[in-house]
């Protein structure tokens, strides 16, 4: 009797695109705020399967049109400052995550499922007046992959 991992190895996985990034933000400490929107990159690149995401931009370019797992953390620490963070498609902002600000350390983190058609471009844009902490030890992350294609 065959078990359900037995098909694994069958046509279906084996042809499907490989699609996988996550990447850390910076060692440099604090980020912001700024006085405009800041498109954030993650330059400490932890995976990148199919090569997608770019450590460059800070932008995930999808290769193949599907649905995609679409997750980031973020810290903040000892100051005023809010902290928040978005997720944009293609210049559109699609999601928007606000932190408490209750003036010690704060830890955020979302996810979210996003159709996307080969070519569509995802990004994290920090908010006018928002800032984020990051150490080596990677708080703030950017990170997706693909679950199926369309």
């Amino acid at each position: 009797m065959l078990s359900n991992w037995d098909s694994v190895s069958s046509p279906v996985f084996t042809n499907r695109p490989k699609v996988a990034f996550s990447a850390g933000f910076t060692d440099s400490g604090a980020v912001g705020p700024f006085n405009t929107e800041t498109t954030l990159v993650y330059s400490r690149v932890i995976t990148n399967i199919g090569k997608a995401y770019s450590p460059i931009t800070g932008a995930f370019t999808a290769p193949v049109g599907g649905v995609y797992y679409i997750r980031f953390t973020a810290s903040h620490t000892g100051s005023s400052e809010f902290m928040g963070i978005s997720r944009s498609k293609n210049g559109q902002s699609i999601m928007y995550s606000p932190g408490n600000n209750a003036g010690g350390y704060e830890a955020l983190s979302d996810g979210l499922s996003l159709e996307l058609e080969e070519g569509d471009v995802v990004y994290m844009p920090l908010p006018l007046g928002n800032r984020l902490v990051d150490s080596r030890v990677n708080h703030n992350t950017f990170s997706g992959f693909l679950l199926f294609t369309v």
